[in-house]
């Protein structure tokens, strides 16, 4: 059985959003086209408390994308971003919603970001999906969505250590590339660790 993942394609990483992906309202329908090829469409959505620890605004004297220890992680400072129940954490206008099947809330505790579907950035705490998906008896993945270099990679990534099959709709993906050539990195990166790139 095969799935898609959409990653994180909500208002605030679109073009006027807190955390603007450059480009990332054109894989709305991209990410449409894709749905009609799975039985099963899986949403992440990243889903901060006001307090969280990934935002700059909580800690004072810090700027935007400053670097931090959190509770042992290294972690990128970001702007105030997909605050549970505001408009900036709602699914982008235009993305059939309909088809989604089951969505994963990331990024809930305030002592820890996530950025993949399937866990936090320390591993600590699973969001459940590779369980629910296996319940479903899904072995093959298909993965797209925002950002190409943060929360798209470390699903990907996740997913293959999960044991699924692991496939990345470059096209359908943007990137933040925060510095230049972040991007192709990470393309490399999942490649190398056994992501077929389409």
């Amino acid at each position: 059985m095969k799935a898609l993942i959409l990653v994180d394609i909500q208002n605030d990483f679109l073009p006027g959003g807190a955390l603007a992906v450059p480009g990332g309202d054109e894989i709305v329908s991209l990410a449409n086209r894709l749905m009609e090829d799975f039985e099963i469409v899986v949403a992440t959505q990243d889903w901060h408390p006001p307090d969280h620890g990934s935002f700059a605004a909580n800690h004072p004297g810090k700027e935007v994308f400053e670097s931090i220890d959190l509770h042992g992680l290294p972690q990128t400072l970001w702007p105030v971003h997909c605050v549970r129940d505001s408009t900036g954490s709602e699914f982008a206008p235009g993305l059939d919603v309909c088809r989604i099947t089951r969505v994963f809330q990331k990024g809930t505790r305030s002592e820890v970001d996530s950025y993949s579907g399937f866990h936090d950035n320390g591993h600590r705490h699973s969001t459940g999906m590779a369980d629910w998906l296996r319940e479903q008896g899904v072995t093959q993945l298909t993965v797209c969505g925002l950002a190409t270099d943060y929360c798209v990679k470390f699903t990907a990534l996740d997913a293959v250590r999960e044991g699924f099959q692991v496939t990345l709709a470059l096209s359908a993906c943007r990137g933040v590339n925060l510095i230049a050539g972040d991007v192709d990195k990470a393309v490399e990166e999942m490649r190398g660790a056994g992501v077929e790139i389409q």
